[in-house]
Formats: structure tokens, C-alpha cells, sequence
């Protein structure tokens, strides 16, 4: 017994090369010897060798035990391999193991980190005593599955259920508000979590703050932040990612030298945040010397999405050439967001030969990318080559290539409404109709002209002008209008990003109506009051 604790204590303490070896020099390991070793896996940066160690296991007619399956499909779900989850599932239902509570919590869990959640879901309705560590693992796997509605209906459940929350079922909660952008709900949520007593909980507050900077109330995330009696290094990035994509870049590199001012040491996340910022606000100079830092004085290996912010950085500001020249020297093999990015800047400042590369590159890396054809699409009618547009469109039917739909959603009375472009379906639809005729009426003696460049060219200059009223977003913004008192804010968010004419229209509804809006499309924030933007019109 001897040699087996000794064991124990090595495998949960040291590292994992040493556990493995004093393992190797046990005669006869008992089941006790093995679950700890898939432990000591599960719980390492390296989990892989506890499915290998199981199936070594088996083969050595160890019989798992209760203990077993908890710990491998921990593992399991830290590899995201659903198959061999799968696998182990069906074991654990011939060993007769399936109905005990730990190993149903660990299903659950494996499923949802794999992103099955509806598997998840099913586990979880077949688990006769639910207790508040399967309750949190549905919703987180709803949350992170892109099933937020879902979440919050299972949250709802759980309340009527009498199970009380702990920090985990906030953070997954305040992840379901945050991907809606509902933001009354999550301010109900955040007052929940004060009266049950998890204010001072490090963790959720991080949420917290991360859900008010996603829903656009980037005040209300520092008024947390600066509450916070806690703070780690996820706090403080979460802040100055936040303050970067609402567009304030400024305050984000100031907090980012107030984080080494206090001895934090930023993440490669962290840094992310910091090359946005620069990159949203035309910061060339300083985005390449926090680059360099990150490499020589932090040892950040740049990764991919570094990477990517350096070509965003040098393609917004009109250096698309600098920018291709970039990706054909850099150490990692550009991917498609690389690829596309620097489509983008090609069609922002009408660089046709480079767009047209660009493009032939993503047709190798991801050939039915929708986005891909409107971009190059959008070059084309902006540079008045029509026959190109008509081909490009020519070319995603025959592909069997179709355009990512653009919707918009907005809470109003605890209720998330979705709009997309010509959405008549809504109960109010002629009141909203009426009302973006009369928008449109009143801009217009604005000064405001419809930016119709990207439109087809087959298509009649009024019907043009009609079919750009009709953006989800603006439909959004007046369903709102007609629905609230004047001066309320208006919040939106947009699956794609804005488009120039939008950007357009809503900076002025922001100064006829005296609305103060706030618009999330796929990249960032824009704030628009009295007829400003918080980009500045830089995006």
C-alpha cells in the first residue's frame, strides 16, 4: 500500500511524467491506481493520455468503477472528442453505471463542451435527481452553443425548481443575455445575483462586466469593474476588449497601462484587445510598438488572431498594399479571416487587383463562404463593373451559394424581437412601415441621399432606395420608435456588419429624433448620438 499512496500523492501533485513513471512500476494496479492516474490527465493541460490509459485498462479486465467515468469523460470534454464520448457513454450503460449521479453530471457536461447541447438536453431530462451541477451544465451548454433563448428558459425552470444559483449559472446567464444583447434582462439578473448574496464572486462579476460591455453599456461595465473587490487579469482584459469595441480605443490603451502600472502580466487576450483598439482608431504606429512588445517583452508567441489585427490595423487605414505585403512575410500560414479581412480593406478603399487575390485565395480556404461573394461583390459595383457583379451572382447560384440573411434584434418588455430585411411578419408591420416612409421623409431634408452604390445595377434607382429602407436595422429602429417614449435609448444588434448607407441614415434618426442608439453589428459598437458616431465613421 505503500507505493500506492505515494503514488496518489505524486500523481495529484507532480507532474504528469513522473506520476507515469512511478505507475509504470506498479506490479498490479488497482482500479483506485488507475482512476487517479486519468485524474491526475483530466485535470492536466494534457488529457489525451486518460482515454489511452482506459482503454489500456480494458484490456487488462480492470472493471471501472463509480469513480471512473467522472474522471475520463472530464477528460473527454477538455478534448472535445464526441466520438470517444460517445463510446464511453454506451460503456458506462452496459457496466450498469449510467443512472448514478456523478457519472450522468459528467454526460451532461461532456456533451455540452462538445457542442452537442441538445444531447446535453436530453441527458439532462433523463436524470431523475437534477442537482445545481447538472442544472449549470445545460445552461452553460445552451450559452456557449449559440442557444441563449434556450438558456434562459432552463434558468427560468430552475428558479420554479427551487434550485438556487451559484456563480456558474450567472456567468452562463449573463452569456445567454449578452449573445441577445438583452440587456434589461441581464440588469434583473444582476440584481438577482446581488440579493443572493454572489456580489463578491470574482467570476461572475468578470460575466457581469463582460455582458454590459456586449450589450453596449460600457459605463455600467467599468462602474463594475471599478466595484470589484477582486480582480484578475480576465477583469481587466474584459474592460479594455470591451472599451475597444464600443469604440473607445483611447481609455482602452490607457487601462492597459494602468494594468502594468499594478503588476498585472496581460494575456495573449489581453493583447488582442489592445491591437483592436489601435486598429479602430487608425493607431498604425502604436499598434506595430505593442506588437513588438508583446514578442520581446511579454513572450507572447503571436498567434493567428494577432496576426489578423496587424493586417485589420494597416487595411483600415488605406495601407492595403503594406497590408498584402505583411501576410506574404509573415512566419504563420495566413487563413481565411487573415484572407477576408484584407478583402475587406480592398473593398473599402477600391483596390480591385488585390480584392481579386485575396479572393482567389479564399476560394482555396473556404470556396462557400457567402460573405466572400459579397464582398468581392460589393468591389465590383463600387468600382461600376456590373458585368463582374452579374457574374459573382451568377456564380453563388450556381454553387448553391446563399447570403447569410441579415437580422437584427432588439429587447423591448422583457421580450427579444428579431427583424430581417422586408420583415412584414411583425403585428405592427404597417406602423412600422409608416414610420421608416416618414424617417426617411424627414432625413431627407437633412440633407440625406441614399448611398445606392452597391446596389445592382439592374434594378431601378427608386427601387434601390426602397430596398435600403429596408434593412433589418432600420426596421429595428423604428419598431422602437413607435414603441417607446421619446428620448428612450435605442439598442440593436446585427448578425452582419453595417452597411455604409445604414451607418448613414442612423447617425441622422440619432439627431431628427434626439435618440441616443447604439448598434452591435458582426465587429463592434457604434454609438450614435446628435448626429455623431462613436467610430467617427472609421469602421
Amino acid at each position: 500500500m505503500g507505493k500506492h499512496l505515494i503514488f496518489t500523492i505524486v500523481a495529484l501533485s507532480a507532474p504528469m511524467s513522473y506520476a507515469r513513471c512511478i505507475f509504470s512500476q506498479i506490479k498490479c494496479p488497482n482500479i483506485f491506481t488507475w482512476n487517479t492516474m486519468m485524474r491526475g490527465y483530466a485535470e492536466s493541460e494534457n488529457p489525451s493520455p486518460a482515454v489511452e490509459l482506459y482503454s489500456h485498462m480494458r484490456i487488462s479486465s480492470i472493471e471501472p468503477d463509480t469513480h471512473t467515468y467522472p474522471f475520463l469523460l472530464k477528460a473527454v470534454a477538455k478534448l472535445t472528442a464526441d466520438r470517444e464520448g460517445e463510446k464511453i457513454h454506451s460503456t458506462s450503460i452496459r457496466n450498469g453505471l449510467e443512472s448514478l449521479m456523478f457519472v450522468q453530471n459528467s454526460l451532461i457536461h461532456m456533451y455540452a463542451a462538445c457542442g452537442h447541447a441538445e444531447s446535453a438536453h436530453k441527458m439532462f431530462e433523463l436524470t431523475p435527481e437534477k442537482d445545481l451541477v447538472a442544472w449549470n451544465s445545460v445552461i452553460n451548454g445552451f450559452a456557449l452553443n449559440g442557444m441563449p433563448n434556450e438558456a434562459l428558459t432552463l434558468f427560468r425552470e430552475m428558479g420554479l425548481e427551487g434550485v438556487q444559483p451559484d456563480g456558474f449559472t450567472m456567468v452562463s446567464l449573463f452569456s445567454a443575455c449578452a449573445e441577445l444583447g438583452a440587456l434589461a434582462l441581464g440588469r434583473r439578473a444582476h440584481v438577482y445575483m446581488l440579493q443572493v448574496g454572489l456580489s463578491a464572486n470574482m467570476h461572475a462579476n468578470n460575466a457581469l462586466l463582460d455582458f454590459y460591455a456586449k450589450c453596449g453599456s460600457i459605463r455600467e461595465a467599468q462602474k463594475v469593474f471599478d466595484e470589484m473587490e477582486e480582480r484578475n487579469v480576465v477583469s481587466w482584459t474584459s474592460l479594455i476588449v470591451g472599451l475597444a469595441v464600443n469604440g473607445f480605443g483611447e481609455e482602452a490603451l490607457e487601462h492597459f497601462k494602468e494594468l502594468e502600472r499594478k503588476g498585472f502580466v496581460p494575456s495573449a487576450i489581453t493583447f488582442v484587445g489592445v491591437l483592436y483598439a489601435c486598429s479602430h482608431c487608425g493607431m498604425v504606429d502604436e499598434g506595430f510598438n505593442y506588437f513588438e512588445r508583446m514578442k520581446e517583452e511579454y513572450k507572447i508567441a503571436p498567434k493567428i488572431e494577432h496576426y489578423g489585427c496587424m493586417i485589420d490595423l494597416l487595411g483600415r487605414s488605406g495601407k492595403v498594399k503594406e497590408a498584402y505585403e505583411y501576410i506574404q512575410n509573415m512566419p504563420l500560414k495566413p487563413n481565411a479571416v487573415v484572407w477576408r479581412t484584407l478583402l475587406g480593406a480592398c473593398t473599402s478603399h477600391g483596390h480591385l487587383a488585390l480584392g481579386e487575390v485575396a479572393r482567389a485565395q479564399l476560394l482555396q480556404l473556404e470556396p462557400g463562404h457567402s460573405g466572400d461573394y459579397v464582398l468581392l461583390s460589393n468591389l465590383y459595383a463600387a468600382e461600376h463593373h456590373w458585368s463582374d457583379v452579374q457574374r459573382v451572382r451568377r456564380s453563388m447560384l450556381r454553387e448553391g451559394v446563399r447570403k447569410t440573411p441579415g437580422y437584427s434584434l432588439v429587447e423591448l418588455g422583457n421580450k427579444v424581437y428579431e427583424f430581417t430585411m422586408g420583415d412584414r411578419s411583425q403585428p405592427q408591420g404597417e406602423d412600422i412601415y409608416a414610420m421608416l416612409s416618414e424617417i426617411t421623409k424627414l432625413l431627407k431634408l437633412e440633407g440625406y441621399v441614399p448611398h445606392t452604390a452597391n446596389v445592382l445595377a439592374d434594378v431601378e434607382e427608386e427601387e434601390k432606395e426602397t430596398v435600403l429602407s429596408y434593412h433589418s436595422e432600420k426596421i429595428a429602429v423604428a419598431f422602437v420608435l413607435i414603441n417607446t417614449a421619446p428620448g428612450t435609448p435605442i439598442r440593436v444588434v446585427k448578425n452582419l456588419r453595417a452597411c455604409a448607407d445604414c451607418h448613414w441614415a442612423i447617425k441622422l434618426i440619432s439627431k431628427v429624433f434626439k435618440r441616443e442608439i447604439v448598434v452591435r453589428d458582426r465587429s463592434r459598437f457604434h454609438h450614435f448620438k446628435n448626429g455623431s458616431c462613436s467610430c467617427r465613421d472609421y469602421w
